[in-house]
């Protein structure tokens, strides 16, 4: 039997708990996925295919850049793909799309014209593609499509507004070391795509306008206002305010229309009110990573500015603000393991983790996480190509679920169904493996 197939069916076999979909999901989102020419597109006009494609909202979310990519940089993948039936079985699975050419996992149509996914040259799913939505078809006044100012990523369920696409935190002493934020900007800048650093209100709110209009299932229900930290102004607004501002604006537009989020520095109490205050109900101050050393290696830009201490006070005290439920900060869940900091063992990399966890659980709090892509352009994704090992991704489902249990605490909101066959969380398996 051929290695990653064996790797992936004993790692099934050994954490049953763990569903088989998960399991793929999260090699797929580890390694990347290749593309064969006949799984892409071949309109060149984006909004006239069939297909919604990736939008490299915030990160690249690739193990190459632009140049390296070939075909996948110049006819786009889709944004994600959604996977069913096979040998194992699959119930309807929702992955985001990363690209790797050197993937073991391919996406191919058949002598039918059937899209599977293929791994060690076995079909081993069906394959389907997220339809164009009719909003991706209508710009603005100014001629920008609504991909480029309000994409929508998890099958459609979440509006991301990356508002601004830089990060403040800069160069090799500051930024976080697992993040491509800001050569993602540089990259599709260097491409003469369009890709607007801070995008001014109104463009967004006219942009959701047409979602609004067009999305007349409401299949969209959620927003994130997001972007790279700020530790100055922009604008002269400060960090609350800059974001702040546009959540203020869309839910006096469109009051109630969609669940506002925010992921943003972990910021002083008076600083979340304001969050709240201006409309935002799910705080997401993200933490990267638990342990101590790494934090302090890998997130130098934060360690410097306020400190992983202060950090941890500052997500316990906006619990008093949102309500614990409603705080839920993200980590980077396989850069525990990276080289040359990271622990040598998958043992001892969960442990770390799960202290965290039962640490933010213990108050009611709960973290979730993105299955970390080791970017080519980052010195941790330099250092490690190949990411964390499978295992540690299929133990840390285990041990999230049992934590979780254990502190008695449900699936967050904002995240749309749980449960293997419903969830649509693409960027990690944590809602695929949580109860329906």
């Amino acid at each position: 039997m051929p290695r990653r197939t064996e790797l992936i069916e004993g790692l099934m076999q050994r954490h049953s708990q763990v569903p088989r979909e998960a399991v793929i999901k999260e090699d797929l989102l580890r390694g990347g996925i290749a593309f064969d020419e006949s799984a892409l597109s071949d309109s060149a006009n984006e909004a006239a295919g069939d297909v919604k494609p990736k939008s490299y909202f915030i990160f690249s979310f690739d193990h190459g850049t632009l140049p390296e990519l070939g075909e996948a940089a110049l006819r786009r993948p889709p944004e994600e793909i959604v996977l069913t039936g096979g040998p194992y079985d699959l119930r309807r699975t929702v992955v985001s799309v990363r690209v790797n050419p050197s993937s073991p996992y391919r996406v191919a149509a058949d002598a039918d014209g059937l899209l599977g996914l293929y791994l060690d040259g076995q079909r081993i799913s069906d394959v389907g593609l997220p339809p164009m939505p009719d909003y991706y078809r209508h710009k603005l006044a100014n001629g920008k499509s609504v991909m480029e100012v309000a994409p929508t990523i998890q099958w459609g369920y979440l509006v991301y507004l990356t508002v601004f696409r830089v990060c403040q935190y800069f160069g090799a002493k500051e930024e976080c070391q697992y993040c491509d934020i800001n050569h993602n900007w540089r990259q599709h800048k260097a491409a003469g795509r369009p890709y607007t650093g801070v995008k001014p209100v109104e463009e967004v709110l006219e942009a959701l306008e047409i979602i609004d209009k067009y999305d007349t299932a409401k299949t969209s229900t959620a927003y994130t206002l997001t972007g790279g930290a700020v530790t100055s102004t922009i604008g002269g607004k400060d960090e609350a305010d800059f974001y702040g501002q546009y959540a203020k604006a869309i839910e006096e537009r469109f009051p109630g229309r969609w669940i506002g989020k925010v992921v943003a520095q972990a910021l002083p109490k008076e600083d979340v009110q304001r969050f709240h205050d201006y409309g935002v109900r799910i705080y997401h101050p993200n933490y990267e990573v638990w342990d101590r050393y790494l934090f302090e290696r890998y997130c130098p830009g934060k360690e410097r500015y306020v400190g992983r201490d202060e950090w941890h006070r500052r997500i316990l005290d906006s619990a008093e603000v949102f309500g614990p439920r409603n705080v839920i900060p993200n980590f980077v869940a396989g850069v525990e393991m990276a080289e040359p900091f990271g622990f040598k063992t998958v043992d001892e990399a969960i442990d770390s983790t799960v202290e965290g966890l039962r640490y933010f659980m213990a108050h009611g709090i709960t973290p979730r996480f993105t299955t970390w892509c080791p970017e080519p352009t980052t010195p941790l994704g330099k250092a490690n190509p190949l990411g964390a090992p499978l295992e540690y991704h299929v133990r840390l489902l285990q041990e999230y679920r049992a934590t979780m249990e254990e502190f008695g605490l449900s699936s967050p909101p904002g995240y749309g169904p749980a449960g293997p066959g419903n969830a649509v969380f693409s960027v990690s398996s944590f809602m695929d493996s949580l109860p329906a």
